[in-house]
């Protein structure tokens, strides 16, 4: 009997991607052939889980490293992004060349919104394709872009149009998407953007991969967006902590956890303002450098700094978390049942410290841009003082514990492969 053979591609940061290898794993636990086609950097990533790889010939921190990123969230954010676009065109480009290579063989392809290549590989070798996306993607009257999240709610009409950034996302992507149709697929070029739709014209279907206990189901979006449940990744590798951090979680209360993620912006700004607000507030920490760059070794002493450590293990050892809003890490840290504070930078990451603060689970979000000294000592505070945090986030751990995001995903992809193969039997 024919194993069927399922193509996975994702273009980003680390909380881009690990969620795209856990449905990897649950799909090859379930006896699928799977192949994980992502930047470069996370090839020992998948190779952990014993995840078949293709490289996209991408490195995405390089791209996110350089000086411009900066600039765009602080300031001549008009004259620094055409030539990001362009960057990034290029990594589609090549990625789109990579993908057709690692896609052969395979009945079905599940993409993210940054490889949307993925539509035309499916298209050129007759086969389903789906989105899975972290964030809320599809068109609404309840509430506006969750990029635009800051705008806050400006009724149905204005909600709806701020989605029309996607689309001008799709327009910038098309050219280098078209010549990935001409030069490599023979396809035809597209005239119009095809976001969340097939080159058909038929809608695409979307999984989106978060709880619609922590962001609701609009109930204007169409049958085929469907929200799952979390796909979080559980560490095979149990972390052994140095005898350094034993020593430190032994020397006093549970500190808290605090971690910018993958997106290297300020951070000499931010080690800064930590520092001083550490110093200030008092408390203990325990402090992520990750790809963020914050500088721990000018940290006072009631801090200790760790490289990359699971989070799902390293958070047994705190009391509350401070994060970019990243929608990995905040599904992790509500799991865990933890008083979350959101310091977003850009994208969906205000969206999510919204509704943590909603849900009564931590502080309002303090934008990075507007980060100072003052309003992170009291956030601090607050969110290490108020039982209420607590309560809810535990509240919220027991009921997210309970989904099966992978399961719920797995169902729907093998009624659209049946019906794939029904129609191929059909045709023949």
């Amino acid at each position: 009997m024919h194993k069927k053979r399922i193509a996975i591609t994702t273009i980003g940061t680390l909380g881009d991607v690990q969620p795209y290898v856990a449905l990897a794993v649950a799909l090859k636990k379930h006896g699928y052939s799977v192949v994980l086609a992502a930047p470069s950097d996370f090839e020992p990533l998948a190779k952990q889980y014993d995840i078949e790889f293709h490289s996209l010939g991408t490195n995405i921190r390089k791209y996110l490293s350089q000086s411009r990123f900066d600039l765009l969230i602080s300031k001549s954010a008009l004259f620094h992004v055409p030539n990001l676009v362009w960057q990034a065109g290029k990594i589609v480009l090549e990625a789109g060349r990579q993908f057709w290579k690692a896609a052969q063989g395979a009945d079905l392809i599940i993409m993210q919104i940054n490889a949307t290549y993925g539509i035309d590989v499916a298209e050129a070798l007759q086969i389903p394709v789906l989105m899975k996306a972290p964030n809320p993607l599809h068109m609404t009257g309840t509430q506006p872009f969750c990029a635009l999240d800051k705008l806050g709610n400006l009724g149905p009409f204005l909600n709806r149009a701020t989605y029309l950034v996607l689309y001008l996302q799709q327009f910038l992507h098309n050219p280098f998407r078209n010549i990935t149709r001409r030069k490599v697929l023979g396809l035809k070029p597209l005239k119009v953007g095809t976001f969340l739709k097939k080159n058909s014209g038929k809608p695409l279907p979307v999984f989106y991969s978060y709880s619609d206990k922590i962001s609701p189901r609009p109930i204007d979006w169409p049958k085929t967006a469907m929200i799952t449940g979390y796909m979080n990744l559980k560490s095979n590798v149990k972390w052994q902590p140095p005898q350094s951090f034993k020593d430190f979680i032994a020397a006093g209360e549970k500190p808290i956890y605090i971690g910018f993620g993958s997106m290297p912006f300020g951070a000499v700004r931010n080690t800064q303002i930590l520092k001083e607000a550490l110093k200030q507030w008092g408390g203990r920490a325990i402090v992520s450098r990750g790809w963020g760059g914050i500088k721990t070794e000018d940290l006072p002493d009631t801090v200790y700094a760790v490289e990359q450590v699971p989070h799902d293990q390293l958070f047994k050892y705190v009391s509350a978390v401070v994060h970019h809003g990243g929608a990995g890490t905040t599904s992790t840290g509500l799991h865990c049942g933890l008083p979350t504070l959101v310091i977003p930078q850009t994208v969906d990451q205000p969206f999510w410290g919204r509704r943590v603060h909603e849900l009564g689970c931590g502080p309002k979000p303090i934008p990075l841009r507007k980060l100072t000294v003052e309003n992170l000592v009291h956030a601090l505070t607050e969110l290490t003082g108020n039982p209420q945090y607590r309560l809810h986030a535990q509240e919220m751990a027991k009921t997210l514990n309970a989904e099966d995001g992978t399961g719920v995903a797995i169902k729907v992809i093998e009624k659209i492969l049946a019906k794939s193969a029904a129609k191929k039997r059909k045709a023949s």
